[in-house]
């Protein structure tokens, strides 16, 4: 459970964004923007005025609601006509969410709100979330080592022969029973995952919609990534990229098992993704602009003579090398081009350098790190090396 100092330092960042924007408030209604700002996932909208305390609209259910959010005034939802008189008449600019509410919520709103602009907050809300005090960090670092603790595993049940869709079930069984939480949240439109990853072996090398370098088959045209029915067979490298969400936050990995030899064209992509995980590594201090570190990184693959398969299949590849990452998959910031902003002391980003080679399959690795002044602190700490079977 949140604290009550932790959730209204939350507040007052929010607040001091508001204030720079010269915006009377921000009207909060995706889910995970209400959690983080009041500590309670139920059916609600949040209200935070520029000055002065939140308050929090319930739906359903407000009495958990009240049990699980330590802020101070905590309501059920309005009437209709009664929702107006919550805001006084000063209201003009009301800040909300364009990136994820819908067409139809905003409309909603600004029925009930006649006369005010609803602005969009965006942008401020996720930079605000991407600075992570200690205790998300601690909460990251938490989730890193149970899903490390399932990674270590993998020797034990990947065989020969199984098929990836079993590897995937067992895996993610180890994983649920740790206390995954299984709802791996992701802010961009039109991208979902399910069970927590990926578990390819030479269907990892494939093209798919899942914006990030590796995708895998799937089962169907209408679940089109992760595990297949195909074969796990001997020297060809098997991926497993999984996330572990425990207490909400999430960390992201990816390690690569081999059953027998792997062909030296993949070995080579693979030793080059650790040089330039390290190389990220060491960037990741306040001050880096994320652009020029996602640069490096693909000018590192490009001199290594694997600049057509770096993080993706050729012609369709993600144009990153990390995200940022918490309570969502896909936060801010992002090593990426286009990226120009700076990093900050305490933001989580997941580096994940991988190769696909078209007919062989897909190799990298990835780790989840704290932006330190010391460059990236790893926590998903276990050995980066494949691991032969």
């Amino acid at each position: 459970m949140l604290t009550h100092s932790e959730v209204m330092h939350r507040v007052a960042m929010m607040q001091a964004q508001l204030q720079a924007k010269g915006i009377d408030g921000a009207l909060l209604i995706f889910p995970i923007d209400v959690f983080y700002f009041s500590g309670t996932r139920q059916n609600s909208t949040l209200w935070i005025p520029t000055v002065g305390e939140p308050v929090l609209l319930v739906r359903k259910s407000l009495s958990r609601a009240r049990v699980e959010s330590t802020l101070a005034d905590i309501r059920p939802f309005p009437s209709s006509k009664e929702f107006p008189s919550l805001f006084g008449d000063q209201l003009l600019k009301i800040g909300f969410t364009f990136d994820v509410a819908p067409v139809q919520q905003l409309n909603y709103y600004s029925k009930l709100l006649p006369g005010c602009e609803f602005v969009d907050v965006s942008a401020a809300i996720r930079e605000v979330r991407s600075i992570k005090s200690l205790y998300e960090l601690q909460q990251i670092k938490a989730s890193g080592d149970a899903l490390s603790t399932v990674f270590t595993q993998v020797p034990e049940f990947l065989k020969e022969g199984m098929s990836e869709l079993d590897l995937a079930a067992e895996f993610e069984y180890r994983l649920r029973k740790a206390g995954h939480e299984g709802h791996t949240r992701m802010r961009a439109f039109s991208q979902e995952l399910s069970g927590g990853g990926l578990a390819v072996s030479a269907s990892g090398a494939s093209y798919g919609f899942l914006d990030g370098p590796v995708s895998g088959k799937g089962l169907s045209n209408a679940s089109p990534q992760g595990a297949s029915r195909d074969v796990i067979v001997r020297n060809i490298p098997v991926l497993l990229d999984y996330t572990g969400v425990f207490n909400g936050y999430i960390t992201d990995m990816t390690r690569i098992f081999v059953i027998g030899t792997l062909d030296p064209e993949l070995l080579r992509a693979f030793n080059l993704a650790l040089d330039i995980q390290n190389l990220v590594q060491s960037e990741l201090k306040p001050g880096a602009i994320c652009e020029e570190i996602f640069f490096k990184a693909l000018e590192m693959a490009e001199k290594g003579g694997f600049g057509r398969s770096f993080m993706g299949m050729p012609g369709e590849q993600a144009r990153f090398v990390g995200h940022g990452i918490g309570l969502e998959l896909d936060e801010f910031p992002v090593l990426a081009q286009g990226f120009k902003m700076p990093l900050q002391s305490g933001q989580t980003i997941a580096v994940e350098p991988k190769f696909s080679i078209p007919g062989k399959g897909a190799v990298g690795i990835e780790n989840t790190f704290a932006v330190t002044t010391d460059g990236g602190l790893k926590l998903t700490d276990i050995p980066d090396e494949m691991v032969f079977l």
